[in-house]
């Protein structure tokens, strides 16, 4: 039969002749290969080139491609796995919230387009392997997007819903000696597109593994490994409960259990074999699973036949650990958790969400080397592989059932939900149950899963209500979390805890100051679009002051960018840029990693933030909080040093045990009497290498910046004045200083080199970020924008002695009626420019975005070096993560590429900083003494940066831009589309400043 599109529209055919979800155990047919092995043996690739032929629609679509006798002479290849639109067959899109036809079709659930619907005929011809032979054997799907029919030797087999959960099929009376012929024809959209609307790209297409597998004669369909910890988390006892293909098995099935340590522990009876059969042992002295501490069992089921002959083995890895809600309190083993976490989304900048088993070992990594203990699977399972690998690595997971309707209640930023899917509607009952079981099926006996989550902003209604009963029903021993119950509070109790999306930390503290039942967590927060994450210590700092905040989710992990080549350079893409509309554009750029897997300076901030040790140097030494739940940090060892400018001038080592949860004060014997800026410092590092790390990476530090009073001598040298008509200069040793009567400094000569390419002066705008953007802050405050580029100047006054000579300018900015801005310049003897810049505020204007002065100086000084916080970008209120310390890079490299250009490569706390060219042509700026400035070297003004809508339009490097801030505004990140940065970190133009800093070479 050719495919029945009137199922597409249809929510109560989701599936046809599928086999019902199953754990994703391994099985094998020798206990030497369930050993050794980590891919079943009876399993048959189908990955690779497949022909492919892509029709617009339905209509055209090409029906008679299954047959056995079609001819594909005019079919293309396709890579599977791999999406339709990243090879090229079909246009990309990316969109948030609304629908991807929203405006071009008036459509509403179950109907979608039959004009714009792409369908994708694929061909695969195989021979099938011997090994299969008299045996059952089956096809895997394991991730189809959106709906697909398929056909075995032009014989129809059955149709698939849920793009993010296998799809099996047995095929074995439709296989032949010979060559085989697999036909699949998949549809982008259905009506399971209603509950897949995602934020992400709208990609189709066959983007997961396919495969052929056999199972022996007798064969575990299914195991539900359910565990029991006994004698305050000593002991425990184990059940397992497994299916058998089989109504009437004969033979015999036993176990043995494997410690880490590769011992065997246990061995059990051997049990007469049944259709559902349990076996149940306990063990003794048991280590504990947790993210701290992976420790992973593994047990092999053995089934024998009537003659005692193995048929098959089972290798299945356990983790004990035991995660309940007990007196409002989420526990892990007994203890308070605190989730440290981020939200997922599976992507790859060069393959969509066909990601590799490479990128996920990169993740991971990166997760545990940045402190980051948890991830939500956002917003649909992943790959069985990533499940495995938080097992044994040790992440927290919260699951999450492929389900989000968004625009289908949500318009425009207001809950309308009139006619919201899966709502109450009877339809769509089963179809979302039905995702909901298959999600848990699939991943039941991963430890590392300690949440079920309904799904991702669908509302709240009876069909969600009705896949918590099940998760409860069907699995005791995990939670279940949907946020979505905060729109409609008549179904709170949907949720085991009390989840939010961007609620701001005062909003948490109101919660959790209302005597609340249950414990929260925030499922998502901290957006970080672009320059972002900007006070995520105000929910961090939550961790210890309030029991039932119990952590959350940043959003989100990784940048949804497209890499591209562009004018024969590799360039990141994003939504608008394939001609998309509706979009999102630069929506889908929330990662704190790049789309290309590079770290931003977002990561090295939560790495801080999220650190289970707290390192506070102190008069003494140091205090030491433990904060993990089961670490004693035996595993480290601690370095101490204090650090002034680039010298080293004491360091130690010690090593402590500190039990979980508790403080510890470490006596140091401080060197005294250091005068000027310096840190004490203490660094926790690995003793030895782990899974994720080498021996002696960092995975903590404190420091404590002090500042002592420092006696200063500079040389002194002879000047001279010099008037003239227009303009009056200062003659100092090796250094000339030209000051226009009507335009400010014209002129730094150091050592024959011409310092300045046009006259410094104060600014009050950065480039907007998309924080900035999202809150209409750039329009408030535009009039700060003309007022950074067009001022007139005008002499107030002048004076020199032997001793120094003093200049006042006074900067006009007629578009803001009475605001000037007074600049000095004092040159003395030791060759030194003090620099004052005075505002006088004004009521009535909006925030400043930054009080600085900017220097445009030629682009050959192309490198800079500071003493300051680094060696990443920070703000202030976005470098608890940064360090005091002295840094050097090349200006190009201070650019930090985000999706959009915008304010980047800022430095807080820095005391000085120069950019230079070599030894003797160079500028460097000092901060007066007992103070700081913000310092930031770019390649392009910002001006340069505002224009610029990606990364690879910010052009040639012609000049280096210097800004010297008093204080530039946060940065800011609770949310990205009208939240404000907090007040403590924006500047307010009615106050009076006054700041000054040095010149010298």
């Amino acid at each position: 039969m050719e495919s029945n599109t009137n199922w597409l529209v249809n929510p109560e055919i989701f599936q046809f002749n599928k086999l019902e979800p199953h754990s994703d155990h391994l099985f094998f047919e020798t206990l030497e290969a369930a050993e050794k092995l980590e891919e079943i043996e009876l399993k048959q690739s189908l990955n690779g080139e497949w022909k492919f032929l892509l029709a617009k629609n339905p209509t055209e679509r090409e029906k008679d491609f299954y047959k056995e006798n079609f001819s594909a002479s005019n079919f293309k290849t396709i890579t599977v796995p791999g999406h339709i639109q990243m090879q090229n067959f079909d246009k990309l899109q990316y969109i948030n919230t609304l629908y991807p036809w929203d405006g071009k079709e008036r459509l509403r659930p179950p109907f979608i387009s039959m004009e714009d619907n792409p369908v994708g005929s694929y061909i695969k011809e195989f021979e099938l392997d011997s090994r299969f032979f008299n045996k059952d054997i089956f096809i895997s799907f394991q991730g189809v997007e959106t709906a697909f029919f398929l056909w075995i030797n032009g014989e129809f087999v059955g149709y698939s819903e849920d793009s993010f959960t296998p799809a099996e099929f047995e095929i074995t009376k439709f296989l032949k000696e010979g060559k085989n012929k697999v036909a699949v024809e998949v549809y982008k959209r259905s009506s399971a597109s209603w509950i897949e609307d995602q934020d992400f790209w709208r990609f189709s297409g066959i983007f997961r593994e396919v495969f052929i597998y056999a199972t022996p004669k007798l064969h575990i369909k299914d195991l539900f490994v359910k565990t029991e910890l006994k004698n305050n988390y000593k002991d425990a006892e184990l059940k397992l409960i497994c299916s058998l293909n089989s109504k009437d098995p004969k033979g015999k099935i036993w176990a043995k259990v494997i410690s880490q340590e590769k011992i065997e522990i246990l061995q059990t009876e051997k049990i007469q074999l049944q259709n559902e059969l349990e076996i149940r042992f306990s063990l003794n002295n048991i280590k504990l699973w947790s993210a701290e501490e992976p420790n992973l069992y593994k047990v092999f089921l053995i089934l024998e036949d009537e003659n005692n002959e193995i048929i098959e083995v089972i290798p299945q890895t356990i983790g004990l650990r035991e995660f309940k809600l007990e007196n409002g309190l989420m526990l892990l083993n007994g203890k308070r958790i605190v989730f440290k976490g981020v939200n997922r989304h599976e992507f790859s900048h060069k393959k969509g969400r066909a990601i590799s088993k490479e990128e996920m070992l990169w993740d991971i990594k990166f997760m545990k080397t940045h402190n980051i203990n948890a991830v939500r699977t956002s917003h649909y399972p992943n790959q069985s592989l990533w499940y495995k690998l938080c097992d044994k690595y040790g992440i927290y997971l919260i699951d999450e059932t492929n389900l989000e309707s968004h625009g289908s209640w949500q318009k425009m930023g207001t809950c309308e939900p009139s006619w919201n899917v899966p709502g109450n509607k009877p339809e769509w009952k089963e179809c979302v149950l039905a995702r909901a079981k298959a999600m848990l099926e699939r991943d039941k006996n991963h430890p590392s899963i300690l949440i079920w989550s309904c799904g991702n902003e669908s509302y709240a209604e009876e069909n969600i209500f009705n896949m918590t009963k099940f998760f409860h029903e069907r699995d005791n021993s995990r939670l279940v979390h949907y946020e979505g119950c905060f729109w409609n509070r008549e179904f709170d109790k949907i949720s085991d805890m009390e989840s939010r999306m961007y609620a701001k930390a005062k909003d948490i503290i109101t919660y959790l100051e209302s005597n609340p039942d249950k414990p929260y967590i925030s499922c998502e927060y901290m957006h970080a679009m672009g320059n972002s994450c900007g006070g995520l210590m105000k929910y961090t700092e939550l961790e210890e002051k309030y029991e039932k905040y119990q952590g959350g989710f940043i959003w989100d992990y990784i940048d949804q960018a497209i890499e591209v080549e562009k004018d024969g350079k590799k360039v990141l893409l994003y939504g608008g840029d394939f001609m998309d509309r509706p979009t999102d554009y630069n929506f889908c750029g929330n990662g704190i990693v790049f789309a290309d897997r590079t770290i931003t300076p977002k990561a090295l901030e939560v790495k801080y933030l999220y650190q289970n040790v707290k390192i506070s140097p102190n008069e003494t030494g140091c205090l030491i909080k433990n904060r993990n739940l089961f670490e004693n940090l035996s595993n480290y060892e601690f370095i101490y040093t204090i650090e002034k400018e680039e010298k080293v001038l004491q360091e130690g080592r010690f090593e402590v045990i500190c039990n979980p949860n508790e403080d510890i004060q470490i006596e140091i014997p401080w060197f005294k009497n250091i005068t000027g800026v310096y840190s004490k410092n203490i660094r926790m590092i690995l003793k030895e290498d782990q899974l994720w790390a080498k021996k002696g990476f960092e995975v903590a530090y404190g420091q404590e910046i002090k500042v002592e009073k420092e006696n200063q001598t500079h040389s002194e040298y002879d000047f001279k004045v010099v008037e003239g008509d227009g303009n009056i200069g200062v003659f100092i040793n090796d250094t000339e200083v030209l000051f226009a009567k009507d335009k400010g400094l014209v002129s730094l000569v150091y050592q024959k080199n011409e310092m300045l390419i046009e006259r410094p002066q104060p600014v009050f705008w950065r480039a907007a970020t998309d924080n900035d953007k999202g809150y209409a802050h750039p329009q408030m405050c535009s009039i700060w924008l003309g007022a950074s580029i067009y001022q007139n100047v005008k002499l107030l006054n002048w004076e020199a002695n032997e001793n120094f000579f003093k200049i006042d300018y006074i900067h006009q900015v007629l578009t803001i009626p009475n605001l000037e801005v007074k600049v000095s310049y004092l040159v003395d003897k030791s060759e030194r420019i003090k620099v004052t810049l005075e505002y006088t505020g004004i009521e009535n204007l909006p925030e400043l975005p930054t009080l600085a002065m900017r220097f445009k100086i030629p682009n050959n000084l192309n490198q800079f070096k500071y003493y300051g916080k680094g060696p990443h970008e920070n703000y202030i209120d976005r470098n608890e993560g940064a360090r005091l310390g002295v840094y050097i890079d090349f200006v190009k490299n201070n650019v930090t590429p985000y999706l959009v250009p915008q304010e980047c490569g800022n430095r807080t706390n820095t005391i000085w900083g120069e950019v230079f060219e070599n030894a003797t042509n160079k500028i460097k700026f000092i901060a007066e003494e007992n103070k700081s400035f913000e310092f930031q070297v770019l390649p392009h003004s910002f001006l340069e940066l505002e224009e610029a809508k990606h990364q690879y339009e910010l052009g040639n490097y012609n000049y280096t831009y210097i800004t010297i801030a008093m204080k530039q505004m946060g940065i800011g990140g609770d949310d990205s589309w009208g939240a404000p940065v907090l007040e403590e970190y924006c500047i307010p133009s009615n106050k009076d400043y006054k700041f000054s800093f040095y010149i010298t070479k």
